[in-house]
């Protein structure tokens, strides 16, 4: 192979990871299929075979698969329990652990080189590995066949609602519709007599403080969770195209394309499990100071 022809090829799959912008474009001709739900639906499906290949046939001496589900499914379980308490635990977990998991296996399958770089052209049917190509507007030309789904905010948002729907669900299911209220607006600390409604004006503020802090978690989550996949993202695409900013060679750019991001992509793993840990965690505290005096109820 020709010199110039085997650094055209280097050149031509720089860099190896990319940052997909805020936006997450529709897939050619799919329309509102974008390619952030083609990966939820991948991580998802992948989620899906690989429980049912583990648990497909159980055994009292698991096999790999099955121990490390099992594993996990007791360690989370365990974690849930501990937070919002044995009463509502088997109701939570279903949804908390869900949460966790699928959160985590989106991080880290961001992760995988040629996410965010292998895409549809101009032509719609070109398949590039070349993030550099613009059109006439120096706009992006392609667009990202593969695309972390917690790096698109729409992901991470619908995952925020669904929670705080199922948050109200079990709120009022634990504590009742006039309950969840009084355990809003009504006295903390077991007031009583002439303090508990000289206090009243007080608690009735508070509770709207409250009410207004509940509807912004949503959007708290979401953007915590979208903010740090997509900084990390953006870090990972930055550091792997350095060697082409500086002016390198299209060999030794390519090198450094792989070498200069390695350092953070170790740490990327471990801000993917942090994230997805800070996503379910939040959402079971939540939980349990909605259903604290239910749960009190009980012991």
């Amino acid at each position: 192979m020709a010199l110039p022809t085997l650094m055209a090829s280097f050149d031509s799959f720089l860099p190896l990871l990319a940052a997909g912008g805020i936006g997450a474009p529709s897939l050619p001709e799919l329309g509102w299929f974008t390619n952030s739900i083609f990966v939820a639906i991948l991580v998802t499906l992948g989620i899906l075979l690989f429980t049912r290949l583990a648990t497909k046939r159980m055994e009292l001496v698991p096999g790999p698969k099955q121990n490390f589900v099992e594993l996990v499914i007791e360690f989370l379980y365990g974690q849930v329990e501990g937070i919002v308490g044995k009463h509502v635990a088997p109701k939570a977990f279903p949804l908390l652990a869900t949460i966790f998991i699928f959160v985590l296996v989106s991080n880290w399958f961001g992760l995988i080189p040629g996410v965010g770089t292998m895409g549809f052209g101009p032509t719609k049917s070109a398949l590039v590995l070349d993030t550099s190509v613009v059109d006439d507007h120096g706009h992006a030309a392609y667009v990202p066949l593969l695309r972390p789904a917690t790096a698109d905010l729409n992901m991470t948002l619908a995952l925020a609602v669904v929670f705080m729907a199922v948050w109200l669900y079990l709120s009022i299911r634990e504590l009742g519709l006039w309950g969840t209220i009084v355990h809003i607006f009504g006295p903390k600390g077991g007031l009583q007599g002439v303090l508990k409604y000289a206090l009243m004006p007080i608690f009735l503020f508070v509770g709207l403080i409250e009410v207004l802090s509940i509807a912004f978690r949503p959007m708290s989550l979401s953007l915590r969770l979208f903010g740090n996949i997509f900084a990390g993202e953006t870090l990972l695409h930055t550091m792997g195209e350095l060697g082409a900013k500086l002016g390198l060679g299209p060999v030794a750019a390519f090198l450094t394309s792989v070498a200069f991001p390695l350092p953070f992509y170790f740490m990327e793993i471990l801000v993917g499990a942090l994230q997805a840990t800070v996503f379910s965690l939040l959402c079971a505290v939540y939980i349990k100071l909605s259903t604290t005096h239910e749960e009190g109820d009980h012991h």
